[in-house]
């Protein structure tokens, strides 16, 4: 047990883990008109559960991580993971909008635990030289179960919206089995520093200002508030694409594939956050500000690139009415055929390259300035932060689409809309840049902490109580 394949068998299974969670949140956003005809609300309605949720997660994620920090992980994410289930499976059983929310609710709190928890094995899965590269295919597995989430709730629910609900929670069902194999990990167990030291460190209460004291950790968590309203808008995408489809005159249904397709290809280029890790590996070689400029960098290099994706005018022939499988090859067909549309398709790809540098080096970064104990709580800190703004754009956007159709009819309202919200991208930026600079100090205070355990039983004064050799 522990063994390379052993080892390689956990971390794909919690990279799978925290794709799925994903899928389930990215199950919605197509289907706003849908459900929301079906349940007798309006798409408002069905959004506001979509920000319910994130905020919900975002704030059940403390609880949990707090929980995983302090006992054994392996139940509380089997806890966590059977709840989001239940959620999801209920959702598709709705039969009122009071029941959906309820569900969306339910699913949320679940939600919490996957990524907080996952997190926090995951850090102690695999060396700090490597943090980058492992983490990128982390942040990956979750741009690839929000899009998976947005391709199965539009291709499976074009007809029955309920459809994509029941299918997720099966998966889940199946993910929560082979959890059950996964190597239980012990905490720290990937840090040079504790190598040959039995460390059973668990956070408590007074930990708290420690992790604040961390300046680093204040730019990382902060930094999510900004980047994550412009990421919550986005959320939109497939409703972009969508109206642009309506608006040349495809009916509704051959619409919500056409959005669900366009906004999954444009998304394409989160698969190289794998160069962001590589990267953010090789510079931080060099300098501990490593990590943080490859993000700032990205960050900020996109923002243009966003814009012109979302005013780029294209044409699309697809055949309206038809099943999904003649619908996706046209739109790929299209992607050749019609330069505008190819044009769209490589801008989008290069923008999301440059912002997924961001979540590998976040992830990398936040295990190269902490102790194992704390890593999970201060995971679930910035996630509860990333929710915040997360839901924050989500219903900010929804209600500037409102405001702008006055001015701009759909679908320009939404491109409009979508172009302003890409300025809160500047601001974490900067907060990247500011991470670089005290990042150095925090990395060689905790390494210089979690050393003391090879050494000496360490005092409560440094991180705990004594580590014990074993």
């Amino acid at each position: 047990m522990g063994g390379p394949a052993h080892r390689a068998y956990s971390v794909v299974v919690f990279v799978v883990l925290a794709s799925l969670d994903n899928v389930a949140i990215g199950l919605v956003p197509p289907l706003y008109g849908s459900i929301g005809d079906d349940l007798g609300v309006g798409e408002g309605h069905i959004a506001l559960a979509t920000t319910v949720m994130f905020l919900i997660s975002a704030v059940a994620a403390i609880g949990w991580a707090y929980a995983g920090d302090r006992t054994d992980r392996k139940p509380v994410l089997i806890a966590g993971t059977v709840i989001w289930v239940a959620g999801t499976a209920w959702s598709g059983l709705a039969g009122g909008y009071p029941s959906f929310l309820a569900a969306q609710v339910l699913a949320a709190i679940g939600l919490g635990a996957v990524a907080s928890v996952s997190f926090s094995v995951v850090s102690d899965l695999i060396s700090p030289k490597r943090r980058g590269l492992v983490m990128s295919f982390w942040g990956l597995s979750q741009g690839i179960g929000t899009l998976a989430g947005t391709l199965v709730g539009g291709l499976l629910g074009s007809t029955d919206w309920r459809r994509p609900f029941l299918v997720v929670a099966v998966a889940g069902l199946i993910a929560t089995v082979t959890y059950l194999f996964t190597y239980d990990v012990p905490r720290g167990d990937s840090q040079p520093e504790l190598r040959g030291v039995e460390y059973d460190e668990r956070i408590r209460r007074d930990d708290l200002p420690r992790i604040v004291a961390r300046r680093t950790n204040v730019w990382l968590i902060l930094q999510g508030l900004s980047a994550q309203v412009a990421f919550g808008s986005m959320v939109w995408l497939p409703v972009l694409f969508s109206s642009r489809a309506e608006d040349q005159g495809y009916s509704a249904a051959t619409a919500i594939v056409v959005g669900s397709v366009f906004a999954t290809l444009f998304q394409l280029g989160g698969a190289l956050s794998i160069i962001g890790g590589l990267i953010g590996d090789r510079l931080q070689r060099r300098t501990p500000r490593g990590r943080a400029l490859v993000a700032a960098v990205g960050i900020l290099a996109a923002v243009p690139f966003y814009v012109v994706l979302y005013f780029v005018p294209f044409r699309i022939d697809v055949p309206d009415g038809g099943g999904s499988g003649a619908i996706i090859s046209a739109v790929l067909r299209n992607v050749v055929t019609e330069p505008t549309v190819g044009f769209s398709l490589a801008v989008a790809i290069f923008a999301l390259a440059l912002t997924s540098a961001n979540s590998p080096n976040w992830f990398a970064m936040i295990a190269d300035v902490n102790p194992p104990e704390h890593r999970g709580t201060v995971y679930s800190l910035g996630n509860l932060v990333n929710g915040v703004g997360r839901a924050g754009g989500n219903a900010l956007v929804g209600v500037a689409f409102r405001g702008l159709a006055g001015a701009f009819p759909p679908p320009l309202n939404y491109a409009v809309g979508l172009a302003v919200f890409q300025v809160f991208f500047i601001p974490t930026g900067v907060m990247y840049w500011l991470a670089s600079r005290t990042v150095a100090r925090d990395m060689a205070e905790t390494h210089a902490a979690l050393a003391t355990y090879a050494v000496t039983p360490p005092t409560p004064s440094h991180l705990g109580e004594p580590g014990r050799p074993r």
